[in-house]
């Protein structure tokens, strides 16, 4: 019987007709931050930036070696599942149909139909991914196409697996200490864990999840599959609200405390850091892996040797304000504010006077006047130091100035900011 592990030998063989290994790099920044050997498996450099096009590639080569007769092939997906198949639907030269909500960002949409050419359709449906994974499913029963799933088919996770299949040929030493996995659906955790520990190749795995999108640690930690009620879908490449049933499979023996939960607003620093010191483009999936290095203390991973998987690069530019938004509150450095201004002239130069030299006024809206003699205003300010916040705040109660920080109430937040 075929182990895993050639199946998964054969698969990466098969690929190279696709695109050569990715880079296995070691980062010299990250590695003088953390006191670490830090390497970065660069997923985000494959010809779809992201991993997604390895277990896409995998499923039509073993479907079509297989003897299957299918005219279509269907995914549903908003991202980089649909941009992995809509290449690999042109390279094999087979028909296939993209379902993508409505929502879905048009950078992502122009880049999927590239990547498919004349060989891929798209079609919008609903708003949400659960509206068109439903919409894929029923024009798949009805058509008799051949439906590829993004993560939870063996052999998509066979795919994925090549992924520990380079690093194993890549690392000069022996296993990595650590190994940095980002989470969705769990694909790509499950079959790189599932390869190195067929091997008997031991090493600890971190398994990084949006703080937004907990389904694995859910899962782990309730010893069962877990359908998360809510799901925060800005990390969107990962924010999935049931781990698969295939991928569990494999990681249902890990601790729930294997899986480190990352911020979103961190995350988005990371983002930037990586942006600016680095110029690497990641999205934020992508970016989980290195954020997560931020959990450990410094002694615990001293002189260590550890992998980060980078899952992907697409990242519509468009989205970078709201991402530099988020860095600027995590890091300390934006503050917003509900003051209650007097109805008097000189209460805004009064108050102008009381901003450090370093504090910038980055948005200012009047929201109602609530009573008479006073007005309620938004401030938004952001500063080069997050201590200048709290001199700031000090003059604010030493001059009596009624206010409300509302930079971590979601809720409030969420409406007027």
């Amino acid at each position: 019987m075929t182990s895993f592990a050639e199946k998964v030998s054969s698969a990466a063989a098969a690929m190279r007709e696709l695109f050569p290994e990715t880079p296995l790099q070691e980062n010299p920044y990250l590695s003088r931050k953390y006191g670490a050997r830090i390497l970065l498996k660069r997923e985000d450099l494959t010809p779809v930036r992201s991993y997604k096009i390895r277990g896409a590639f995998n499923f039509f080569r073993k479907a079509l070696a297989a003897g299957n007769k299918a005219e279509l092939f269907v995914c549903a997906s908003a991202g980089n599942h649909a941009q992995g198949f809509a290449y690999v639907c042109r390279h094999f030269g087979k028909k296939g149909v993209v379902f993508m909500p409505v929502t879905t960002p048009q950078q992502k949409i122009d880049k999927t139909r590239l990547f498919g050419g004349d060989f891929v359709e798209i079609r919008l449906v609903g708003d949400f991914f659960d509206d068109c994974y439903r919409a894929a499913l029923e024009f798949t029963a009805e058509s008799g196409a051949h439906m590829v799933p993004p993560f939870d088919h063996k052999d998509i996770i066979e795919g994925q697996a090549t992924v520990a299949h380079e690093i194993a040929g890549q690392i000069s030493t022996r296993m990595p200490d650590i190994l940095m996995l980002p989470v969705g659906g769990g694909g790509l955790a499950a079959g790189i864990s599932h390869y190195f520990a067929e091997q008997a190749r031991e090493c600890r795995y971190v398994f990084c999840e949006p703080a937004g999108a907990p389904s694995l640690k859910e899962s782990l930690g309730a010893g069962r599959r877990v359908k998360l009620a809510k799901v925060d879908n800005f990390v969107d490449g990962a924010a999935v609200a049931e781990i698969g049933r295939e991928p569990l499979r494999f990681l249902k023996d890990f601790p729930a405390d294997a899986v480190r939960l990352v911020p979103e607003n961190r995350l988005c620093a990371t983002m930037i850091e990586m942006l600016n010191v680095e110029g690497v483009v990641l999205e934020p999936a992508g970016a989980l892996a290195i954020d997560a290095l931020k959990d450990f203390a410094r002694k615990e991973i001293r002189g260590k040797t550890i992998v980060c998987v980078v899952s992907g690069g697409n990242f519509d530019f468009e989205r970078l304000p709201d991402v530099k938004e988020r860095a600027l509150r995590f890091e300390g450095l934006k503050k917003y504010f509900v003051i209650r201004f007097p109805q008097r002239p000189g209460a805004l130069r009064d108050f102008l006077e009381m901003l450090g030299p370093d504090d910038d006024i980055a948005r200012f809206e009047y929201l109602k006047k609530s009573a008479r003699n006073f007005g309620s205003v938004l401030i938004g300010i952001e500063t080069k130091e997050r201590r200048n916040f709290d001199l700031l705040t000090a003059r604010f109660d030493a001059n009596g100035v009624q206010y409300q920080d509302i930079t971590d109430n979601e809720t409030l937040a969420g409406f007027i900011i």
